[in-house]
């Protein structure tokens, strides 16, 4: 397989993440003024010309920003260094050439990778001149640009793509376009590989299930909460599946986020729920459900995203030392607890694992699976309307003001959201809309899930007025 990545490296604040910003087309890393906000590598995919390839941003290095982390986030570079095919060198073209720039210019240079001088900050005309005082470093290669505003990008990509080599080309398979020309060559079908976010209140072991997925410590993992600022995309393989782990910063309640990078990573944790196929919320077994697992799990489903609740560190989670309970007993009790307290999410699997001992993660991915089997289970129009007509008959629907919800006809509406794991949505075709309430609609569902039981999927229920011609309206909540 041929090496199309591309290491964003470079000092701290010298606009390396509104690089990557740039070259992903949309924003994913944290920009900010704070030196070090970012810790873990980043990766996204470039496609603004030609064929893409992979980005990856890295965390500031060499300077002594966050001490604790400033050894960590230098190893993180150096791995991304290690993979990279071609390193964009960033330096501050405002700020002028400083020691540190010179020393990392030194390292490069001794890492014998192509290596193109990317001076930020270019952002008029008026800056060119400052361009000069970088060939001091060396490099054959520079562009000025601003990453801020989009100037020099263009011919920054095309000398990437220069560099790398050739995208290796699969043979078409015999199902990968669907009739046309037989003269003009079939596109290749993409098939997206699901996203799954990780998601939970800090330091409940998210990275740390990241890297035990991984097999490597791909993100930084620490006992201070809110390690991880960005939402960190990283492409990975679990048994003969691709897919992309989404590593979310810990979401805190909104009173306790004491700095505007701790309320910007919230935001992208939530940005990263709604764009996930499929949510894995990690909750820390020693703790318990917290009202802060409860408002993450509120804003899955707000999201209607499919979710598998992850319990983390179950190792830990024993009988105090005067309890008379044994340990399967207690843990039984703590599942039914914990089912009790998330009970809006009851379709999500729930796996008891370790993430620190690499524990039942196999039980996780199959968990994942069988959500994505179920999400392509289609059900017949025949016996759908006998199993609603029969759940209808069984329990009829209440009065609203005199009159009675009546269901007439019910179908599965075809997915068009493009999403590896879509979820069902069933249109009801009914004489008043208003008159289904929330826990006859409650009851429909679960009487569907009786049958079928869409583990891991939200189910939606939309509905049709008997006199409404165009439109769907669509169940109050939803």
């Amino acid at each position: 397989m041929s090496n199309r990545t591309v290491a964003i490296v470079g000092r701290p604040n010298v606009g390396k993440s509104s690089l990557f910003n740039r070259l992903a087309g949309r924003k994913i890393a944290i920009v900010h003024d704070q030196p070090g906000i970012t810790r873990d590598r980043i990766v996204a995919e470039c496609a603004l010309h030609g064929e893409p390839f992979e980005i990856v941003d890295t965390g500031g290095i060499g300077l002594k920003v966050d001490g604790s982390f400033s050894d960590r986030v230098r190893v993180e570079a150096e791995i991304a260094l290690a993979a990279a095919a071609v390193v964009l060198f960033v330096v501050d073209g405002r700020a002028g050439l400083t020691t540190v720039d010179t020393e990392l210019a030194r390292q490069l240079r001794r890492a014998e990778k192509t290596v193109l001088l990317v001076i930020n900050k270019i952002d008029e005309d008026m800056h060119i001149p400052h361009e000069a005082e970088f060939s001091r470093l060396g490099f054959p290669e520079s562009y000025g640009v601003s990453a801020a505003h989009g100037r020099g990008i263009d011919p920054l990509v095309a000398a990437v793509e220069r560099h790398l080599p050739p995208v290796e080309r699969e043979e078409e398979t015999a199902d990968a376009a669907d009739g046309g020309d037989d003269d003009a060559p079939a596109p290749a079908r993409v098939r997206r590989a699901p996203r799954l976010a990780l998601v939970g209140r800090p330091n409940v072991g998210k990275s740390s299930l990241t890297n035990a997925i991984l097999g490597q410590e791909r993100t930084i993992v620490s006992d201070v909460a809110g390690t991880t600022r960005d939402a960190v995309d990283v492409p990975c393989r679990f048994g003969d599946q691709d897919y992309v782990l989404i590593d979310t910063a810990g979401l805190r309640h909104r009173g306790k986020q004491d700095n505007s990078a701790e309320i910007f990573s919230a935001m992208r944790s939530e940005e990263s729920i709604r764009r996930a196929d499929l949510c894995i919320l990690v909750i820390d077994a020693s703790a318990g459900v917290t009202a802060q697992d409860r408002q993450i799990g509120g804003l899955i489903q707000k999201a209607n995203k499919p979710c598998i609740i992850a319990v983390n560190k179950w190792d830990l989670l024993v009988p105090p030392e005067d309890s008379r309970e044994g340990l399967r007993e207690f843990r039984e009790k703590w599942l039914e607890v914990a089912r009790a307290e998330l009970f809006f999410l009851s379709f999500a699997p729930l796996v008891a694992m370790s993430a620190l001992k690499g524990e039942q993660i196999g039980r996780l991915f199959n968990a994942v699976e069988k959500t994505r089997r179920a999400a392509r289970e289609k059900i017949g129009t025949g016996p759908l309307n006998r199993l609603l007509h029969a759940a209808v008959e069984l329990q009829p629907p209440p009065t609203r003001a005199n009159r009675r919800f009546k269901m007439l006809y019910a179908t599965q509406l075809a997915d068009k959201s493009g999403s590896p794991i879509p979820i069902p949505v069933f249109l009801l075709f009914v004489n008043d809309p208003g008159l289904l309430v929330d826990t006859y609609r409650k009851y429909l569902e679960n009487k569907l899930r009786d049958t079928f039981p869409f583990p891991g999927l939200p189910v939606l229920l939309k509905q049709r007025g008997r006199e409404q011609k165009t439109g769907i309206l669509e169940n109050k909540g939803e």
